[in-house]
């Protein structure tokens, strides 16, 4: 493969069609049923999902759980200060890495004030791309969050979150807090809808990877190869790793809910006598995944329709074909689809 370059991954995208706001009814969003072999397209509805799935696929989900991440605050001269977490450091709850603005106007033990100063941040450590070190003055600091943060919608989102949000920026089965992004294709799913993939025959099951920086991220390397993802942590139970490596054995389908769950398979993915197994484990991953790339666990996606330039873009672009996907962006476009977290979603079979 020849040299990967930035603006293979780039692509128009009318503004409107950026999602400002999520679908009437989460299982209502528009599916883009793509065989990545044949080339083949379909569209339908993504409570359709279940048509795609077989009895003893394995679909496996991240539940990650969005935390209100997005803090809005102020120095003591009263100049407006808007912070996104980005991860706990270590075991102490009011330690975070974060992203501050206007970071160079910053120094080590400045305070942001927030809430009518019921809540302070010291800044210890200054990183590099904006990024800071701050501690929290409150040891209870995770609890008081949902009273001061609000849920850290995308930037591309032209508006403030909402009540709304706090429901339908999270998957109906997130459940372990950290997050600060949504495993996006995830939350097309209803409660009715996963009981009727069971039903069907197939097995659900989770881990979880915290979403943060490495996600989301701008790739600023023309050369894509020298990109450097941040590190993201995740988890993949027991249960889930047994279950996976029985299906793998018998040469059953492992179908991916979304590019972080991907992330976090291949992660843990090691060669035995018997091929590809999944390890159970709980720790950090950098994996950047892009055309070239060979997986060892995944076989079918679910996944939303990503940014211009993306890692995620590129993901999927090394999942279905480099071409495979530049047309697939191209019909979505000329069929109005909806982009991005809020938007419609892709299976790729």
């Amino acid at each position: 493969m020849g040299l990967l370059n930035l603006s293979d991954f780039d692509y128009e995208l009318p503004r409107e069609l950026i999602a400002q706001t999520p679908a009437k009814e989460r299982d209502q969003s528009r599916l883009l049923i793509l065989d990545k072999d044949s080339r083949k397209i379909a569209h339908g509805k993504f409570s359709q999902i279940i048509d795609n799935l077989s009895p003893d696929d394995i679909l496996v989900i991240n539940n990650a759980k969005v935390i209100p991440a997005r803090l809005f605050g102020h120095k003591k001269t009263g100049g407006k200060v808007e912070i996104l977490l980005l991860r706990k450091i270590g075991a102490n709850a009011r330690i975070w890495e974060a992203l501050i603005t206007d970071a160079r106007k910053f120094k080590p033990k400045d305070i942001v004030y927030f809430k009518d100063e019921l809540l302070e941040a010291e800044i210890k450590e200054k990183g590099t791309e904006g990024k800071v070190i701050l501690s929290f003055n409150t040891p209870d600091f995770e609890k008081v969050l949902p009273r001061v943060g609000k849920m850290p919608l995308p930037p591309y989102i032209k508006r403030m979150a909402e009540e709304e949000d706090c429901d339908r920026y999270q998957t109906i089965y997130a459940q372990k807090e950290g997050a600060v992004a949504a495993p996006t294709a995830g939350l097309h799913f209803t409660p009715a809808l996963l009981e009727a993939i069971k039903a069907k025959g197939v097995k659900i099951v989770p881990l979880t990877l915290y979403v943060g920086m490495g996600t989301f991220m701008p790739v600023r390397e023309e050369d894509i190869t020298k990109h450097k993802m941040e590190t993201e942590f995740y988890e993949i139970p027991e249960e889930t790793a047994r279950e996976i490596n029985l299906a793998l054995k018998a040469g059953k389908n492992i179908v991916s809910v979304g590019t972080t769950a991907v992330r976090a398979l291949e992660s843990s993915a090691e060669q035995t006598a018997d091929g590809w197994q999944l390890k159970s484990e709980c720790k950090g991953t950098d994996i950047f995944i892009y055309p070239g790339y060979e997986f060892k666990i995944v076989k079918n996606l679910i996944t939303n329709f990503h940014l211009p330039k993306s890692t995620l873009l590129m993901l999927v672009s090394a999942f279905a074909g480099q071409e495979t996907i530049k047309s697939a962006y191209e019909e979505a476009i000329v069929e109005r689809y909806r982009f991005f977290s809020y938007g419609d979603a892709m299976f790729i079979k």
